[in-house]
């Protein structure tokens, strides 16, 4: 059973002082669905109108990670979102790029540690996961962006088997995650990165490598039942990660 939150989100709060550009200019929060990602997807039968339209959940039932992994988040703990994209005519994979140095950036820094991108799409503090994207694709030129961001949970909120490798932003900072605020800034950054991307592809491949844990560190990468090790060398935002392999070859 979901627990109660105590500081809900509120859609005319967040949509405050947003720029007057497509994404947030319509923004629905529910208290409790089985997952945003499929509530957006069901928005894009109303075609351009929708477009940039944010679904907000306090709770997900269903939440969808990688891999049909679940997203594990108690109600009010975490910014669950999903951003419907109607008229993006770069690729699939630019996009998947662009939103990870859009959350990262989001986040930010906290403590010692600054948000880094992990491939594909996890975002860590001090190599812990703190957020995850999961993109999916609705038709030509029509995404779902589905974003989640641990903001208050405790170790002890985690799964036994996740709390190693899992973080939120009120573990690694001493206060308490203001998530209005946070919600604000991750779709004022999207947008940003977004038209960054539709004009300039290049400027967005940069921060990625910027942002990467991987790029220059040694990485073992598995292809048709194989493993291949080597050196991350840099990132095509089409073929992905390019490895320099110990027996020679790229």
């Amino acid at each position: 059973m979901a627990k109660t939150f105590s500081t809900p989100l509120d859609s005319d709060k967040i949509r405050a002082s947003l720029a007057a550009g497509i994404i947030g200019r319509e923004i629905i929060i529910y208290n409790t669905t089985a997952s945003t990602n499929d509530i957006a997807a069901e928005y894009a039968r109303g075609g351009e109108k929708n477009n940039g339209l944010v679904i907000f959940s306090e709770y997900q039932t269903a939440g969808k990670g990688r891999r049909g992994n679940r997203w594990h988040s108690e109600a009010g703990q975490s910014i669950l979102c999903s951003i419907l994209l109607t008229d993006f005519s770069e690729s699939a994979e630019l996009l998947t790029l662009t939103a990870a140095v859009a959350v990262a950036e989001t986040i930010g820094k906290y403590g010692k540690n600054e948000a880094k991108i992990k491939w594909p799409n996890d975002i860590v503090l001090g190599e812990k996961k703190v957020a995850g994207i999961l993109l999916e694709s609705i038709g030509a030129n029509s995404y779902v962006l589905g974003i989640g961001i641990n903001c208050h949970q405790k170790k002890r909120d985690f799964p036994e088997e996740l709390r190693k490798i899992a973080t939120s932003i009120d573990i690694e900072s001493p206060g308490s995650c203001d998530r209005i605020s946070l919600a604000k800034r991750l779709l004022t950054t999207v947008e940003q990165w977004l038209d960054i991307a539709k004009n300039d592809s290049e400027k967005v491949l940069n921060r990625w490598r910027q942002l990467s844990t991987l790029l220059g560190r040694r990485i073992t990468v598995e292809f048709n039942s194989r493993q291949f090790r080597g050196n991350c060398t840099g990132i095509d935002p089409v073929r992905g990660l390019i490895p320099q392999l110990e027996r020679g070859g790229v």
